[in-house]
């Protein structure tokens, strides 16, 4: 089987997009590993494949790069958003369907995407730590330093420990530089590794520095080792609302690739 695929970027997150609204691929979990394999196949962090959907624009669907569908992915969904604008559905603004539900998004320039991320309505403290769900389970870790961290490491232990091990959480270490800027790291489940960056896991960062800062209204710059992203969003009612995650969503290349 020939597969036509295109490969985007968002802030160090690469993704193979496949336009699948003729429903004419279905592929295995070892299918997806081969595609996303960096050595015998395109290489990339996860597949994402865009459907028709019969309540908004287009529909989500995205798996790590293990095979296996997965939540929702921050950096894939702006870049999902930049290929829908290539493909034509859409213009300048759009809502589509995923996994954890409806997202709005905007292309603001040259790709730029600013994507509506899930309201987050409980922050849990995990001893020193916190734990949220923003479309993806995620666990904060302050760190005083990023770069003193093994995060392969450290990462794989809170992941595979009690009580994480059995469904996978996203690991992020988080340094405060000042009130507007911070950097994140992140061990991402699935990939089982490091990844560049991960949008829900900055996403997450960003709403636990608000509460080391105590901020109900946040603007943050977020360094990851792929780029800078932008999250802002507002706490009302106990819940975080108006999330949104913007940054660049590049196309790289497109072919096609034997299956």
């Amino acid at each position: 089987m020939k597969v036509p695929f295109f490969k985007y970027q968002g802030a160090g997150n690469d993704f193979v997009m496949i336009d699948n609204r003729s429903q004419q691929y279905q592929f295995s979990t070892q299918q997806i590993q081969q595609l996303c394999d960096r050595h015998f196949g395109i290489g990339s962090d996860g597949l994402i494949l865009l459907e028709n959907s019969s309540t908004a624009d287009f529909k989500m669907i995205y798996f790590n790069s293990d095979g296996r569908e997965s939540t929702m992915c921050g950096n894939g969904g702006r870049c999902i958003v930049a290929f829908a604008k290539y493909l034509s559905l859409i213009t300048r603004t759009t809502t589509f369907e995923a996994i954890d539900g409806m997202h709005y998004a905007e292309v603001i320039k040259d790709n730029y995407i600013r994507l509506q991320m899930k309201d987050v309505s409980s922050v849990e403290r995990y001893n020193n730590d916190f734990v949220l769900n923003t479309g993806s389970p995620h666990y904060v870790k302050v760190v005083e330093n990023v770069n003193t961290i093994n995060v392969y490491e450290e990462g794989r232990k809170i992941r595979y420990s009690e009580p994480f091990k059995a469904q996978g959480i996203n690991v992020n270490f988080l340094q405060i530089v000042d009130e507007n800027t911070i950097i994140v790291r992140t061990y991402e489940r699935g990939v089982e590794n490091e990844t560049l960056s991960c949008g829900t896991g900055v996403t997450a960062s960003a709403i636990v520095a608000s509460i080391l800062f105590n901020k109900p209204k946040y603007s943050v710059s977020v360094s990851t080792k792929g780029g800078t992203l932008q999250v802002d969003f507002e706490l009302k009612n106990n819940i975080y609302q108006n999330v949104f995650l913007s940054g660049n969503a590049e196309y790289v290349f497109n072919g096609e690739i034997k299956i």
